[in-house]
């Protein structure tokens, strides 16, 4: 990878995701067996973790020391004003202690451990640190540490997302989702299940049996999809990766749709009716966080349509990343208009088109589009 456009920055941020899944998957089984202990409120009613934290402050600090903190501009989802009230001091105490312990093994993964543990204050910085804007211009890396916080408190679905933005476009992008099945009809299924059957009847040696890291580089037609790294194992690039392709369905009849589980932000009756009037048949995915986008570049699914009601604004951490991935596994992703996606106006996608239209190519996309079309003047939005 020497030599190349962005290599030093997708290695940075592969190995960086990969630490970060494996300090979400040690807190899963803890936050879906103690509940509300790790889990606050935000002011908007949406649920934060320890993870969301933990992995927003070590992705903080790694990328800071590695590119120098006057060099990197991070735009992150999370803030500290949760954490920092005085309710939520044990909760506090546990993010400092789980980031040191994830800093303290970064050396697996090639990367610089602290000299000693972080305190209060400099973990806080870290967090608050992800405070950028964005912008046209420059470079900016967008991290949403937990993607699908609802799934991760529920023992399901989630991603780690990373990407990096410069003048505007997505040039680097990382998707890390510890709990994706390799096969795909388990997707379906609660992960919790998946877990049980696992125990029942334990799987083969075989590391593509869940999780996986999916990386792609603006421009190299790629995309490629790691294993998790085995606990008892370093980080030894390439780790195993294997390419992956989009699908080759581009009849509706035969393609699969993936949508959020979530009803608050999405309609599902406008897409449900646009799925029918294009003529798909086959049930949708609903499936949280961006492995949506994972499973498109995969191949597991066709496509993905989200239409927000209305006041909801799309934020670029939600999307960033997966859409790289997309299309350089051969996919396409444009707004309902067939604009691609500007991630240049800061941490929202303004202007945004209606919705987003995620698809495994170019023809089914350009049903998908003139459905739209021909069904928007007569849906409720």
């Amino acid at each position: 990878m020497e030599g190349e456009k962005y290599a030093e920055e997708l290695d940075v941020a592969v190995r960086v995701v990969h630490m970060a899944c494996s300090l979400c998957q040690r807190l899963q089984q803890g936050i879906v067996s103690a509940g509300s202990d790790l889990v606050k409120s935000k002011e908007d009613d949406s649920p934060v973790t320890v993870a969301d934290w933990s992995v927003q402050a070590t992705v903080s600090w790694i990328l800071s020391e590695f590119f120098g903190s006057q060099n990197v501009s991070i735009i992150a989802e999370e803030d500290v004003q949760t954490l920092s009230k005085a309710d939520s001091a044990s909760l506090l105490e546990a993010v400092v202690n789980t980031v040191n312990e994830c800093l303290a093994g970064a050396t697996k993964y090639g990367l610089k451990s602290p000299p000693k543990a972080l305190n209060t204050s400099q973990v806080l910085e870290a967090i608050s640190r992800c405070n950028s804007v964005g912008g046209p211009k420059g470079r900016h890396w967008v991290l949403d540490p937990v993607d699908g916080t609802l799934g991760f408190v529920r023992g399901d679905q989630y991603a780690v997302a990373l990407a990096l933005i410069e003048d505007g476009k997505v040039v680097v992008g990382v998707l890390g989702c510890p709990n994706y099945p390799m096969k795909k009809e388990l997707l379906s299924y609660h992960y919790q299940y998946h877990e049980t059957m696992s125990r029942l009847s334990p799987p083969s040696d075989d590391m593509w049996e869940r999780g996986c890291v999916m990386y792609a580089k603006r421009g190299s037609g790629e995309a490629w999809m790691q294993p998790p790294i085995p606990g008892d194992k370093k980080f030894v690039w390439p780790n195993s990766a294997r390419l992956v392709r989009v699908s080759s369905i581009d009849d509706p009849k035969l393609a699969t749709c993936c949508e959020p589980v979530e009803k608050a932000n999405s309609d599902h009756s406008f897409t449900a009716g646009l799925a029918h009037s294009v003529g798909l048949r086959n049930q949708p995915l609903r499936v949280y966080s961006m492995v949506k986008y994972a499973a498109i570049a995969r191949g597991d699914a066709e496509l993905f349509m989200k239409f927000a009601r209305t006041g909801y604004k799309e934020k670029i951490w939600d999307h960033a990343a997966g859409v790289v991935i997309v299309e350089e596994a051969g996919g396409v992703v444009t707004d309902a208009g067939g604009r691609p996606l500007d991630f240049s106006k800061g941490p929202y996608l303004e202007g945004l088109d209606r919705g987003i239209v995620v698809c495994s190519g170019a023809t089914l996309h350009e049903k998908i589009i003139d459905a739209v079309y021909a069904s928007w003047d007569s849906s409720n939005l």
